[in-house]
């Protein structure tokens, strides 16, 4: 798609969007970048060949303390962006992604942090017969996340203002389909801010902070998906993980959390057998147990309803040796209510994703 026919449209359907909300106020972005892919796995290296550049689109809502939580977090915006990139790779095609971000402000607002997480579609992923040389990206749909560090300055003429800093663009499957080696761009960006509502000075809202305290809660998690390991071709299946922990709030934006998950991971029954068959030498019986069970500690980051989870953990049952004891967890969390939430989280080990996890859950 082309990135003007692309802009109008986000345009169009945001300046709708807007006139629907009285009192709140919006902002519109186009920012252009140009960079290099990083060279994080040195099976990618055939890749770097020339510079990535696109655009980003971004549609930000801003928020001056009407909710509690917005004065916490120095009034941060809400977001939806489009990141349209160019990989200026034969191999690796173009990307076209949509994601929902944070803007949160620094500096007295004129330094800029946003986090945007959302799905992507690359238009030449891995195909073995003609385009094998794509270990980066196995499956059209990527999970995506990208982070922006900006200078802003709003409202410099008029509504129009002005940013540029640096931007982090990550794409991959993690591994719900092989390969998955997946690509990281570090660019330079720079683009306009356009202020929909004025260049009216609005009044931040101060209210007096109120202390947060809870007793231990106890935490109860079921997570699903599929994913398939790095054997190209080895058949994707379904796994399950039931976790337990408990947590404990350390004020109003943070919890800690202590707690065990039970992994059934069923490519790893079929990468068993794989390797008791193709690799005697190493021993390994097509009967070894695929379960695992670990033992973690986490951080929860409370922002309003959503949450920002992080979780490092250890296996204590470990049958088969998969990329080590040590895993990790990346999650965000949407809360219905008082006790019940959703969760989509990435497992990984370090720098190695496992799996996709789509969770729901219980803190009682």
């Amino acid at each position: 798609m082309n990135p003007k026919v692309l802009f109008c449209f986000l345009f169009m359907v945001m300046v709708a969007f807007s006139q629907d909300k009285e009192g709140e106020k919006y902002t519109l972005e186009v920012n252009s970048f140009y960079g290099s892919i990083i060279l994080h796995n040195p099976d990618i290296t055939h890749l770097i060949t020339e510079h990535p550049s696109g655009v980003i689109l971004g549609f930000n809502r801003k928020t001056f303390g009407k909710e509690e939580w917005e004065q916490g977090y120095n009034y941060p915006d809400l977001g939806a962006s489009v990141v349209y990139q160019d990989m200026v790779n034969a191999t690796l095609g173009k990307n076209l992604g949509l994601y929902a971000h944070f803007n949160f402000y620094f500096l007295e607002r004129n330094v800029q942090l946003r986090i945007g997480q959302g799905a992507a579609y690359t238009t030449k992923p891995y195909d073995k017969s003609t385009n094998f040389r794509n270990n980066a990206y196995g499956s059209r749909l990527l999970s995506s996340t990208y982070l922006m560090l900006n200078f802003q300055k709003e409202n410099i003429f008029k509504n129009l203002g002005f940013k540029a800093g640096i931007s982090i663009v990550h794409y991959s499957n993690a591994n719900v389909k092989a390969p998955n080696t997946s690509t990281n761009t570090l660019a330079l960006n720079a683009g306009l801010v356009y202020s929909l509502d004025g260049n009216e000075e609005v009044e931040y809202l101060q209210r007096k902070k109120e202390k947060v305290t809870e007793s231990i809660r106890y935490n109860v998690v079921f997570r699903t998906g599929v994913n398939e390991s790095d054997v190209i071709d080895s058949g994707q299946f379904g796994f399950a993980i039931f976790s337990g922990y408990a947590d404990k709030r350390l004020g109003r934006k943070s919890a800690i959390q202590v707690g065990t998950d039970l992994f059934f991971s069923n490519f790893l029954k079929e990468l068993i057998r794989y390797q008791s068959i193709s690799f005697p030498e190493n021993n390994i019986a097509a009967d070894t147990d695929f379960k695992r069970v670990g033992i973690f500690i986490g951080h929860e980051l409370f922002i309003n309803k959503l949450s920002i989870t992080s979780q490092l953990g250890y296996y204590v049952y470990y049958p088969f040796d998969f990329e080590g004891k040590v895993y990790n967890r990346m999650g965000l969390k949407r809360y219905f209510g008082d006790k019940w939430f959703g969760e989509i989280s990435l497992k990984s080990h370090g720098a190695a994703a496992e799996a996709v996890e789509f969770g729901i859950g219980i803190r009682l």
